[in-house]
């Protein structure tokens, strides 16, 4: 694939780490792509970070943003989505820094009809803490660091490593559980057609989930992207749970159903803005 690729990173008042994460893009090997940040309302000190980025990142940056009312990460993305312009669309959150091969890889493993899930490394947060204060370059971190930081700084070294899995990949097409979009790549057309993410999902949990189920109904398949595009994602306390109970009642109505297309989706922010 040499079409752009449009990574969407996802935050909230977090610049500190959104820092991390832009200077991991701005390694990047594979040049030919855009970063598009889907902001759910964040303040100043995350805008005075975006506009640092804009001028030293080597590629296009753009900023999505919304007021913020509670937690609204699938409205935030959708927006993203609509300002971006690639064919292919990467979404990584803003406390998942990436290596610097990870478009790269994303872009080798790009395929029609299959959606590609990819994980992460868990950091500790004395070393997330570490890492963000004095600035420690982890996008740079080899096999050998990250082992010297397990146990303890890292809870496991697997996503570190690069194989050619080939036909393994594709071994569970129709599993939705475990991908999650702090790492998670799908073609702009597919979004398109199931209408992008579901902003029916207002407070924290399962958005990705029923991003993953609506593909799968769609008939887009499941790739693995383990072995290949892991990233490094900062600790960070819990969110709110308070609405999980609600998203997973919508959810297993998703799950029960053969449904595409979002209730909220792109289509709805589209509308909206027409009028105004």
């Amino acid at each position: 694939m040499s079409d752009l690729v449009s990574v969407v990173v996802s935050t909230f008042d977090r610049p500190d780490a959104l820092g991390a994460v832009l200077r991991g893009l701005s390694r990047q090997t594979d040049r030919g792509f855009e970063v598009v940040i889907a902001d759910d309302g964040s303040g100043a000190a995350t805008l005075d970070v975006i506009a640092e980025w804009k001028v030293r990142l080597p590629v296009p940056l753009a900023h999505a943003w919304h007021e913020h009312q509670g937690f609204r990460a699938a409205e935030a993305r959708n927006r993203a989505i609509l300002a971006s312009r690639g064919s292919y669309c990467v979404f990584l959150d803003g406390d998942c820094i990436p290596r610097p091969d990870f478009v790269a890889q994303h872009r080798s493993l790009a395929q029609e009809g299959w959606f590609v899930a990819g994980n992460r490394i868990l950091l500790s947060r004395g070393l997330t803490e570490r890492v963000l204060s004095d600035g420690i370059e982890a996008e740079n971190w080899g096999l050998l660091a990250l082992v010297a930081r397990w146990p303890g700084g890292v809870n496991r070294l697997a996503p570190a490593l690069v194989l050619p899995l080939g036909p393994l990949r594709k071994t569970a097409p129709s599993q939705w559980e475990g991908a999650r979009t702090c790492n998670l790549a799908v073609a702009r057309a597919d979004l398109d057609r199931i209408d992008g993410f579901d902003a029916a999902y207002n407070g924290w949990g399962l958005e990705d989930s029923d991003l993953a189920i609506r593909l799968i109904h769609a008939g887009v398949k499941r790739k693995d992207g383990r072995f290949a595009t892991g990233v490094l994602h900062l600790w960070h306390p819990e969110s709110d749970r308070a609405r999980l109970g609600d998203n997973r009642a919508r959810l297993d109505e998703v799950i029960a159903s053969d449904r595409t297309r979002a209730l909220r989706g792109l289509s709805t922010l589209v509308a909206a803005d027409a009028h105004g």
